[in-house]
């Protein structure tokens, strides 16, 4: 599918009311096995899931192993793939191991330089997971961050040079969570423990937060960094 930037900001106008389901439905018609979503088996790539395999019989999907994961979100994984077996899970690595990061850079790197980790662990294998690729779908949402605040449904990623799909852009938490209940999908526990956002695993990375906190405000606590780098 061809397409430049005026017809994207087209159609997010258009699309702006369109119920998620649909604009899935157009992704899929359009871009078939070119497209992919990215999943770190957030509430919001599990509702995308499970709206997916709906309208394409075996879904791909990828998900970034950063190797500082929660053992609760690798246990979530293993729930995912067993609801829904259709899907075709790439697990995606960094090009280098803690370890290997540890030796080279020093240990707690994601303290004091998190965006290089970020870079290494994050970035990278999730550029590399997309080059075969012309079109993605994530699960970001304009009130999850003033960074997010202007996110259209369809947009063109220029990093990339790919067009991305944010079909739960006008979603709000509420939505969230009262579709996670009716269709009674798996999420990750942390939820109940106060962890809005759940990223890596330590501490400076993904903290708990006060009830009615900005959900991010766990993430990277203390410093500047609101992003990861994957969306912005």
């Amino acid at each position: 599918m061809g397409i430049d930037q005026t017809t994207l900001e087209h159609l997010a106008r258009q699309w702006e009311d369109l119920a998620p389901e649909a604009i899935l439905a157009e992704a899929v018609r359009c871009f078939g096995d070119k497209l992919v979503l990215a999943s770190a088996f957030g509430p919001e790539s599990i509702i995308l899931l499970d709206m997916l395999v709906k309208v394409w019989p075996r879904p791909q999907a990828f998900f970034l192993d950063t190797g500082f994961h929660f053992p609760e979100t690798l246990a979530l994984k293993d729930r995912v793939l067993a609801r829904f077996p259709q899907l075709q899970l790439e697990v995606v690595e960094p090009l280098m191991s803690v370890d290997q990061q540890n030796a080279i850079y020093g240990e707690r790197l994601h303290d004091r330089n998190p965006d290089h980790c970020c870079a290494i662990r994050k970035v990278e294998p999730l550029n590399r997971a997309l080059a075969p690729y012309k079109a993605w779908i994530a699960g970001m949402r304009r009130e999850q961050s003033p960074t997010r605040g202007q996110i259209g449904v369809v947009q063109w990623d220029s990093r990339r040079g790919m067009v991305k799909f944010n079909p739960l852009a006008t979603w709000t938490h509420k939505q969230v969570w009262a579709y996670i209940v009716e269709r009674d999908l798996p999420y990750n526990p942390l939820h109940d423990e106060g962890f809005p956002s759940i990223g890596c695993s330590p501490l400076n990375c993904t903290a708990p937060v006060a009830d009615g906190a900005d959900p991010r405000s766990g993430r990277w606590r203390g410093k500047a960094k609101t992003e990861c780098g994957l969306h912005a």
